[in-house]
């Protein structure tokens, strides 16, 4: 017996009868492929405005930054002017963050504002050397400043993320309360994040804010329905062999 033989006569389509299991189990699995698929379509849309939205706040002028927290929420990503005076004495060191492939931190640093509340000021990147305000001195600027940066809401915690370490000056994440507690001040939740303008010294390295968000939705998308098609072929290929072995002699 030849192997074509020992698989079976060929199975007419129209008599292709694929057993109630294989159906249902198919049927579920297409529709939580499919449905995962169709997220990550949504998915797409949403980054895409998202990245446009924060690309043309780049060239947007300048407004206040509003004195109520409450209206906060629609300022973020917005750019933003404000001055007052630095507490150079109070600043806090955001560790782990890297600037062109170097190991640092974010000096955020509370501006008490000529108009409104305290609000933290990420000044930029600096490394590891460079945390003691004594290497940057020439960056400590006692007169009142103007400030012009982004409105963010600062990095945030999830599961992984230790835990900050306050007496250390050690920080991972924002924690505002936590902050406004380390410099004796209430502080307002958000984090302006400075412009590139240049500190004297060269320290810290403004323009951190991070505009470039991966946008890889479509690939994810893609892969979801290729597992769905990939189903549905395994699915057909499997009832029809199991069709031509029962009508095999």
């Amino acid at each position: 017996m030849t192997a074509d033989e020992s698989s079976g006569p060929p199975v007419p389509w129209r008599d292709f009868r694929p057993t109630i299991g294989s159906t249902i189990a198919v049927i579920i699995g297409l529709a939580f492929l499919l449905s995962l698929g169709s997220w990550q379509i949504y998915r797409l849309s949403w980054k895409v405005d998202l990245i446009a939205e924060r690309t043309a706040y780049l060239n947007a002028a300048p407004v206040a930054l509003p004195t109520d927290n409450a209206a906060l929420e629609a300022m973020m990503w917005v750019p933003v002017v404000l001055t007052g005076r630095f507490l150079h004495d109070k600043e806090i060191h955001l560790a782990a963050r890297s600037h062109r492939g170097n190991v640092g931190a974010h000096v955020l640093t509370p501006l008490v504002r000529n108009e409104g509340p305290t609000v933290l000021v990420n000044r930029g990147w600096v490394p590891d050397d460079k945390k003691d305000p004594a290497t940057r001195a020439a960056a400590q600027i006692d007169d009142v400043v103007s400030v012009r940066g982004l409105v963010t809401p600062g990095a945030g915690r999830n599961i992984f993320t230790p835990d900050n370490d306050p007496a250390s000056n050690f920080w991972l994440s924002v924690d505002f309360a936590q902050m406004g507690g380390a410099v004796g001040r209430e502080l307002q939740p958000v984090i302006i994040d400075a412009d590139a303008t240049p500190n004297p010294g060269g320290f810290p390295i403004g323009a951190q804010t991070r505009l470039n968000i991966p946008n890889d939705h479509l690939q994810y998308a893609l892969t979801w329905y290729l597992l769905a098609l990939a189903l549905v072929v395994v699915y057909v290929v499997w009832n029809r062999k199991r069709m031509r072995e029962i009508a095999a002699p």
